[in-house]
């Protein structure tokens, strides 16, 4: 008799303006899921990924764990991509005591008991590629990004920062995440190159980020002496765009495909002879990935599949993920990640410019910026 399978939600949009991301994702966790039950499963239990396409709409995403939770009777969930799509589920997860694996980097100021978030907070991302960027290229800072929460708050921090350090915000626009229009971009181009700043800091967030880079290089400025530094573009968005749309840019992530481990380049290895040679993995991926082995490893520990049992399993749980060691704080839901700073090659792939030593602790809930476990110097790659 084949042991029943451990069912699991899947809340990954393949239309929408994050559709690219989010089917990164979805790949990671479906990726991961075939690891498990190639290896037995957990407990000799297949794991089962139920999925659903929330279309890139917040409303959407709630329908769809409420109806997997009533209809399917479903309680542990992977997904989520935008902080209004989070927003939109943690109460549905609430109410119905299900738990949301949210695999994406975000603002902080959140915690839900259950939620395990399993993306870089501020401090592991905007905090280090500010830093960084005040000290290569100057304070002078230009600030374009969504029109929703995350670029909003993470704005507000960078602006602290940049006070912090006696610079000068030159502006802060926000464009449509849905529908905003080339020409809207071209014009806050004009402005970058009327106004000089030594950097531009995107929080451009899905399909529009496209028309960021192509009017950035439309307007003949160059990534060498200003360039765009980003907590959201990742090498699926550089794909998506253009290879050479992003050479020269700078991001900051936790995990970079670039990382030159042999977890990491077996992963990878192993990942395309499943998906396809042309995939390229990145930050929100990875994280989807390691967080299902994690509820695997927490589950096969429980001995359960009662919510309350895998939970308390969870917290405090390690792993060795492509990015290092990962671990769940057990106080805050988070998770101690690695933080990374990488420049967009020629071939669409990150090199990897600075990176901390250890996992960093999560911060979400930092109110003022905090540079521990950060070295500029000692976390230098040659």
């Amino acid at each position: 008799m084949v042991n029943p399978s451990i069912r699991i939600g899947g809340l990954f949009s393949n239309t929408g303006v994050t559709a690219a991301g989010e089917c990164s994702t979805m790949r990671g966790a479906q990726f991961a899921i075939h690891q498990i039950n190639a290896a037995g499963g957990v407990n000799g239990r297949p794991l089962e990924l139920i999925l659903r396409n929330p279309d890139s709409t917040p409303a959407l995403f709630a329908m769809h764990v409420e109806s997997l939770i009533r209809e399917e009777n479903l309680r542990f969930f992977f997904g989520c991509y935008t902080s209004a799509a989070r927003k939109a589920v943690l109460p549905v997860v609430e109410r119905y005591n299900a738990l949301l694996l949210y695999p994406v980097y975000y603002e902080g100021f959140e915690y839900s008991r259950n939620i395990i978030y399993t993306g870089a907070t501020p401090n592991h991302n905007a905090v280090p590629l500010g830093n960084y960027m005040f000290d290569h290229f100057g304070s002078r800072v230009l600030m374009i990004g969504s029109e929703y929460v995350y670029p909003y708050e993470t704005n507000r921090l960078m602006s602290d920062l940049l006070y912090e350090r006696g610079g000068s915000k030159l502006g802060e626009y926000y464009l449509p995440l849905k529908n905003a229009r080339a020409e809207d971009f071209a014009r806050l181009m004009v402005k970058a190159r009327e106004l000089q700043p030594s950097f531009i800091f995107s929080t451009v967030v899905g399909e529009t980020m496209a028309h960021l880079y192509q009017a950035y290089a439309d307007a003949g400025l160059d990534p060498a002496v200003m360039p765009i530094a980003s907590v959201t573009t990742s090498e699926t968005d550089i794909q998506q765009m253009g290879v050479h749309l992003g050479t020269g840019h700078i991001s900051a992530a936790t995990y970079f495909q670039s990382i030159d481990t042999p977890l990491n380049r077996q992963c990878i290895a192993q990942y395309r002879e499943m998906f396809g040679q042309h995939q390229v993995t990145d930050r929100c991926w990875e994280a989807a990935y390691f967080q299902v082995h994690l509820l695997a490893k927490a589950i096969a520990r429980a001995g359960s599949t009662e919510v309350e049992e895998v939970l308390q399993t969870m917290l405090g749980l390690e792993y060795d993920a492509p990015q290092g060691r990962v671990r769940i704080d057990e106080h805050n839901h988070h998770t101690y990640l690695h933080s990374r700073i990488g420049r967009a090659n020629a071939e669409g792939q990150f090199d990897i410019l600075y990176e901390s030593q250890n996992a960093l602790k999560p911060g979400p809930y930092a109110v003022a910026p905090d540079f521990s476990g950060w070295s500029s110097q000692t976390g230098r790659r040659p």
